[in-house]
């Protein structure tokens, strides 16, 4: 583990640009030069670790659907149910030695490999993933029977070189990781499916002993002038541990031709411009569409479609695009549900059910 030494005024600006991208806040003058002053002569003040450069596997979960459930949902059953995951997945993280770094509203961070690094920290990592898929699925058994609506979760993890230390002033600071590993950990998150595990190339390298995944997957993330290679973790064999993500997204799938129009969505904002497509298979959890012009893998949408057989519109619906085809001159693409609306999701498989029963 070396020690970083800060003494330069190039690498004290690097250390505000790092601190503000990351934590979104600026050191003061003062506070700057407090920090380096520190750092350069190995002095420890009472809110100032030592800042270290060491590895670290940042594992990002993510509620999917939480924030359109906060729009029907009365604010106590939001609190309850929101409170409930985060207390069964601390549990976990903290049952396989992963330091919890924040909350961030419906998502969780956590480190392995700090403050103190272990041999087997990328194992704990992904084992602790897997895990949590487990216990989301459990929740999710036990959640109808309480009145409460199912959720899913998306995990996305990285391992690499990490800023790690107290970062802040006499007033307040934090120890947290900072750096662009733990950016791209943040990216994978992002286009992880409800109830998949998505790891970067270099930590499936670092266990692909150890799990069962999927081939590579090449996505474009904002900071990377290449595409990234992803995988998704499937199973643990070694320790009897089986993604339950199949299991969720089993369901009846119906053929239909239900026009339909879409919208992109760029950094969470639903762009203006319409695009038709027509839907010719329908399930409890997603679709296929067929339409004009090729979508981006991982893309992500607004639908909105009539479903006229239980008098009922459907406006609340978001995907991400799993793959896309080319198909007899037009084009074929497979969209996962990220987040649908409790009566939206009732009419839908209300309508497949009537559908399976009449064929």
């Amino acid at each position: 583990m070396d020690r970083i030494e800060i003494d330069t005024s190039a690498q004290a600006l690097r250390v505000q640009a790092l601190v503000r991208r990351d934590t979104g806040q600026v050191l003061s003058a003062d506070g700057l030069s407090e920090l380096l002053a520190l750092t350069a002569h190995g002095v420890q003040a009472p809110w100032s670790d030592p800042v270290h450069q060491r590895e670290v596997t940042v594992l990002l979960a993510d509620l999917r659907g939480f924030t359109a459930l906060t729009a029907t949902q009365p604010a106590g059953v939001i609190i309850a149910l929101l409170n409930r995951c985060l207390a069964v997945i601390s549990e976990v993280i903290l049952r396989h030695g992963g330091t919890i770094d924040k909350f961030m509203g419906d998502s969780v961070m956590a480190l392995f490999g700090a403050p103190q690094g272990r041999p087997d920290d990328v194992e704990r990592a992904l084992v602790c993933a897997v895990e949590m898929q487990l216990a989301m699925a459990e929740l999710n058994q036990e959640g109808p029977r309480q009145g409460l609506p199912e959720l899913y979760m998306g995990i996305g993890i990285n391992t690499g070189q990490v800023i790690a230390g107290r970062f802040g002033s006499a007033a307040y600071s934090q120890y947290t990781v900072i750096g662009d590993e733990v950016n791209l950990a943040s990216r994978i998150e992002s286009f992880s499916l409800r109830g998949q595990v998505l790891v970067s190339e270099h930590t499936y390298q670092r266990c692909a002993h150890l799990v069962e995944a999927s081939g590579p997957m090449e996505v474009h993330v904002k900071g990377k002038s290449e595409a990234v290679r992803v995988r998704e973790v499937v199973a643990i064999p070694s320790r009897g541990l089986h993604v339950p993500r199949a299991e969720v997204r089993r369901s009846h799938r119906v053929e239909v031709r239900l026009p339909c129009t879409m919208q992109e969505l760029q950094h969470k904002v639903v762009l203006p411009s319409h695009l038709p497509a027509v839907i010719i298979d329908v399930g409890y959890y997603g679709l296929q569409i067929e339409l004009d012009q090729p979508l981006e893998p991982f893309a992500e949408l607004k639908l909105e479609f009539a479903l006229l057989l239980v008098d009922f519109t459907v406006s609340d619906v978001y995907a991400k695009v799993v793959k896309c085809r080319p198909s007899e001159g037009r084009w074929r693409a497979g969209l996962e549900f990220t987040a649908i609306g409790v009566e939206s999701s009732a009419r839908l498989q209300t309508f497949v059910q009537l559908l399976v029963a009449v064929r």
